[in-house]
């Protein structure tokens, strides 16, 4: 043998060591598992948001989870946590929680790669019912061609805003973990570089105004895509050092002992809210007792009236801009007292009221200045970051004490609110069941059915001003639901409507709506001339409305002007209709949805308020 020959077979054996070696120095089976959850997520939401966008163009609505294609999606992405995640130990040790299993790894990536996929479905074609995409369909106009067109864009551009920057996260923490060499601003670069990628494709596909169509414009739906793609990080990475996410536990939320109410001040600079005098957004949570599930949350917006116009918001007392001062609910359906509530052992939240905006507003500056004033109206911005603060401190909860950690598949909510808050439930629901996923939630509004008058000053025609970012708006647009943003959807019985097809994909996704049949507060805040046109309006509604998919009534007939049930235990507790409590009708809502009625009374109110007719329909 030469010596080249014997040289060369030296090298060669000596790189089939190395090759051989390399492998298995590096493999950390820790390692090894957290990486492939990530990256096996995003395939899996790669591949779902693929068929989901089929089964939108062929059936104008998402695809269902027993879909072949995402069932062979799932059945990869657990197939790959079995193989890489060698045993339950891994798994524990990997951070993702003291009990947590390989199975049970596996059932949670399942339920975050189908949420992904369907808020963004949701989001782009007008909700799981594809509105948006079903009315451009149907209008086979050449404008609504292009339009179709640009939605289609828009998803794609959306999907791999949500893909590419979790990968681009996901990679970093990889690096972190396996040397310590995550380059936070190489990230950042090229997660700026492909939402700049999904902007100009976005404008060039699209003639009109993105926001025309589904209420986003291009700037704000590639920012929630963006969202969405650092909570999939948070997910498949237990530790995402050094990154600094928004989403997911960490240790900047403020510590929530069990049983105890606790109040969470939000930061501005980190949250964007704020209250209608500037000061800060603040709000309750109580973790269930121990042992008790902390994923069931009842939640409710606090009331307070409303100011639109210049001469209201002057009148309006100081408190109600502010919400630091605001003590918690503890009465009726809020009450600790399980011989008053049925959800006295469930996960409290109270969101305070502070910006006199119906819970709604975007965020923005009205200025009155014949009164030297200002009003920020930043409700909607409020409500959600304090829904994604609670989100954080459940996960952090459910992943430290169960087998299964946070899913939000396994949270059961009854999401409402008393009056403003009403309203405000109204318009937020939407936001729980797309954009948080959490599917089991039940809306529970009280004293707000959001009646119009028909006439220029009512609920529907002010919406249209108030969804706009200009004079008294509220620049509300964009967090109306893709599939009722005109300013008409202010109207309960419109939004009711539109949200139907919508609603019942789980059994508790509906509207329990409950108000009084004499409530004068709810007349005058609705501009309505007397009480017997607005009872006559909502008997009318109540019968125009009935048996609309997703949605019950709980209408006492009580004599004298009462305004919201819930938190008044003596009503709560103590006034039956149909032979029901409300305490025991919203028991059912959430024991046995599925079996819910409307509970409604015709009552004594034709001899006693003059020019009230009786309900036009049969009253069971």
């Amino acid at each position: 043998m030469s010596t080249i020959q014997q040289t060369s077979g030296a090298v060669a054996f000596a790189l089939i060591t190395i090759v051989a070696t390399r492998p298995t120095l590096a493999m950390d089976p820790v390692l090894t598992c957290e990486k492939l959850a990530g990256k096996s997520l995003v395939k899996c939401v790669n591949k779902v948001t693929a068929s989901q966008r089929k089964c939108f163009k062929d059936d104008g609505t998402a695809c269902p989870d027993t879909h072949p294609k995402i069932i062979k999606a799932l059945s990869k992405l657990s197939a790959k946590i079995a193989d890489k995640c060698v045993d339950d130990a891994t798994v524990q040790a990997a951070g993702y929680g003291p009990t947590m299993t390989v199975g049970a790894l596996a059932k949670r990536l399942e339920s975050i790669c189908l949420a992904e996929s369907a808020s963004l479905a949701a989001r782009v074609y007008g909700g799981p019912h594809g509105k948006v995409l079903g009315d451009l369909t149907a209008a086979a106009t050449p404008e609504s061609k292009a339009d179709l067109a640009c939605l289609n864009t828009v998803f794609k551009q959306g999907c791999k805003v949500l893909t590419k920057n979790a990968k681009a996260l996901m990679s970093c923490v990889d690096k972190e973990r396996k040397k310590g060499n995550c380059d936070v601003a190489k990230a950042n670069a090229k997660i700026a570089v492909t939402e700049t990628k999904a902007s100009d494709k976005i404008a060039a596909s699209c003639a009109g105004p993105l926001s025309d169509l589904i209420a986003l414009d291009s700037t704000e739906f590639i920012r929630r895509s963006a969202v969405q793609s650092r909570c999939m990080t948070a997910i498949a990475h237990p530790d995402v050092s050094p990154l600094d996410l928004d989403c997911g536990p960490r240790d900047s939320l403020i510590a929530t002992p069990r049983d105890t109410y606790v109040q969470v001040v939000l930061d501005e600079a980190e949250f964007g809210t704020r209250c209608g005098d500037g000061s800060p957004y603040a709000f309750w949570i109580k973790l269930a007792p121990q042992g008790e599930p902390i994923e069931n949350i009842v939640l409710q917006m606090q009331g307070g009236g409303v100011c639109i116009f210049d001469s209201q918001c002057a009148s309006t007392s100081a408190d109600l801009f502010e919400a630091l001062s605001d003590p918690a609910e503890t009465s009726g359906i809020m009450s600790n007292d399980p011989l008053v509530s049925p959800f006295a052992n469930w996960t409290k939240v109270y969101l305070p009221y502070c910006t006199q905006d119906v819970f709604i507003g975007g965020g923005t500056t009205n200025e009155f200045p014949n009164f030297n004033l200002t009003v920020e109206r930043y409700g909607a911005i409020n409500t959600r970051a304090a829904l994604r603060y609670v989100r954080d401190v459940v996960w952090r909860e459910l992943d430290a004490t169960t087998a299964e950690g946070y899913r939000p598949d396994r949270i059961r909510m009854l999401f409402g609110g008393t009056s403003a808050g009403a309203f405000g439930t109204l318009y937020n629901y939407h936001y729980v069941l797309d954009d948080l996923q959490w599917v089991h939630t039940t809306a529970w509004p009280d004293a707000a059915l959001a009646l119009d008058n028909g006439e220029a000053l009512g609920v529907g025609n002010l919406g249209i001003i108030l969804i706009a970012n200009t004079g008294i708006g509220w620049n509300a647009l964009a967090q109306m639901p893709p599939y009722c943003k005109t300013g008409g959807c202010a109207v309960g019985p419109t939004i009711y409507a539109a949200s139907a097809p919508r609603l019942k994909r789980e059994p508790e996704q509906q509207f329990l709506v409950l108000s009084n049949q004499v409530d004068s507060t709810q007349v005058s805040t609705t501009f309505f001339n007397s009480t017997s046109e607005w009872i006559n309006t909502m008997r009318s509604s109540y019968c125009d409305t009935a048996g609309t998919t997703g949605l019950h009534y709980f209408l006492p007939a009580i004599t004298s002007s009462t305004h919201v049930i819930t938190t008044r235990e003596n009503l709560y507790t103590g006034t039956s209709v149909d032979g029901i409590l409300m305490r025991d009708w919203l028991d059912l809502a959430m024991s046995d949805p599925d079996n819910i009625f409307d509970a409604v009374e015709e009552g004594s109110l034709t001899s006693n308020i003059s020019g009230v007719l009786q309900f036009p329909c049969t009253i069971d």
